[in-house]
């Protein structure tokens, strides 16, 4: 099996996985009428983190990389906010820390399939990595954002600025995705792109229901 077969594979699993955690919240919110973040979005954000992680170092792609590294801290800080990362098995918890750091170790140390002076050696186009780098800055803002926000609150929370800055930042994606020719990150942010625009949609509606509501 080729290095490009094992990437693709590892990145459809990855955007398979966060597909689902956003089909997961959006059903659950469009149960409720309001939108809804379950622990199990940031679980499965977690695993699908650390494998595009392992894509963008197989991808010797700088710009997936060091998104998903502070994507992935992030992750684990929201569910130490929800009060149930100390509820995972030990082992998962090990492993959430280990995992990552040798698979860099790995990378630093390099090896026929991927390295980093490989990737320091990439040919990406300068407009289009400024492109990725500006999409995946505004994207992962949004978790920067959404973690200050929770900060504040005390507890894990999506405010709507999470959701209009994610829009903005998938369809920045989206066109690095077709100028880079990744079917990866085009598959995983075509859908993701629907689903914001609608969680927009509903708090929208949400705030204009409060808004319409008597305080007593």
């Amino acid at each position: 099996m080729s290095t490009q077969t094992l990437a693709l594979g590892i990145g459809l699993v990855s955007q398979l996985l966060f597909s689902s955690r956003i089909v997961l919240q959006w059903i659950q919110s469009e149960r409720a009428k309001r939108v809804l973040v379950p622990t199990l979005f940031w679980q499965i954000s977690l695993v699908s983190s650390f494998l595009m992680i392992v894509y963008g170092i197989l991808r010797h792609d700088p710009i997936i990389l060091a998104a998903q590294l502070i994507s992935y801290a992030i992750y684990i800080r929201n569910l130490q906010l929800l009060g149930e990362w100390n509820k995972l098995n030990p082992w998962f918890r090990a492993g959430a820390y280990v995992f990552p750091v040798a698979m860099l170790g790995w990378f630093v140390a390099g090896n026929q399939h991927f390295s980093l002076r490989a990737m320091l050696g990439s040919r990406i186009p300068r407009g289009v990595l400024m492109l990725g780098a500006v999409g995946q800055t505004i994207f992962l803002l949004r978790f920067v954002y959404q973690w200050l926000y929770s900060e504040r609150k005390g507890e894990s929370s999506l405010p709507l600025s999470f959701w209009l800055i994610s829009f903005v930042g998938s369809v920045l994606i989206l066109i690095y995705a077709i100028l880079r020719r990744d079917v990866v990150l085009l598959i995983g942010n075509i859908f993701g792109t629907v689903v914001y625009a609608r969680n927009i949609v509903l708090l929208r509606r949400e705030e204009a229901r409060m808004a319409r509501t008597p305080t007593l």
